[in-house]
């Protein structure tokens, strides 16, 4: 708020509560420059909700005492908290392998949205929202979202993934895209290690790297029916 802001909010105050007037020049100027220092990065007002007359005018009703510049100060950090709290980031659209604008451009709507420039974001955005189009562009190219380094270097915690997709890209039957009548697995899951107990009922559980024979079986007769489809 610039001085002259800051002596309209001194004039409004003298006429809700005479107390704080001070007629003195020497006074009125310490005064208006004491305010000037605690309410200098204080709007007067914004365009979603904030008034710092609407402050004023609850403390004159509410406290017997008269307002400080502290009680404004106070009011206008816990609206710009409220609305910080109340905010979730959009996806900014600058190029996200460009940290720098990316950052700025995240920073710069957290700034309008705590001064009150920008309403805040309440839904969670920071990762939905339409793909950029050279994020489109390079999807298409690479042909997944995983780059194949990345995918190669993940191979060795998920086998079972793996090995679906080294047989799928060899042309083999792919194994997890039926059901396996001997673990109950469903589709897309691993086969599961089975054994029988004593009384016939099945025990263990651990996933297996490799899917089980008769899934295999069933997987080649499901690509043999659909290549004759």
């Amino acid at each position: 708020m610039e001085p002259r802001g800051v002596a309209a909010v001194l004039a409004y105050i003298g006429r809700l509560d005479p107390r704080s007037i001070r007629t003195a020049p020497g006074e009125a100027r310490d005064q208006l420059a004491q305010w000037h220092e605690l309410l200098h990065d204080v709007p007067f007002a914004t365009d979603h909700g904030w008034d710092v007359r609407e402050t004023i005018r609850a403390h004159v009703l509410d406290s017997p005492y008269p307002i400080l510049p502290v009680d404004i100060a106070r009011e206008w950090r816990r609206y710009r908290r409220a609305r910080l709290d109340r905010h979730t980031d959009p996806t900014p659209t600058a190029d996200p392998d460009d940290l720098a604008a990316w950052r700025a451009e995240l920073l710069g709507t957290r700034q309008a949205v705590a001064t009150g420039t920008v309403a805040p974001s309440t839904h969670r955005e920071i990762t939905s929202g339409d793909l950029n189009t050279d994020v489109e562009a390079r999807l298409r190219a690479v042909g997944s979202c995983i780059p194949p380094a990345v995918r190669t270097g993940l191979a060795a915690y998920r086998p079972a993934r793996a090995a679906r997709e080294h047989a799928i890209a060899a042309g083999r039957p792919d194994a997890l895209g039926v059901p396996c009548q001997w673990c109950q697995a469903g589709r897309g899951e691993p086969c599961r290690s089975r054994r029988v107990g004593p009384d016939g009922s099945a025990r263990g559980g651990a996933p297996r790297a490799t899917p089980h024979p008769t899934r295999l079986d069933l997987a080649a007769t499901e690509l043999t029916r659909q290549g004759a489809a």
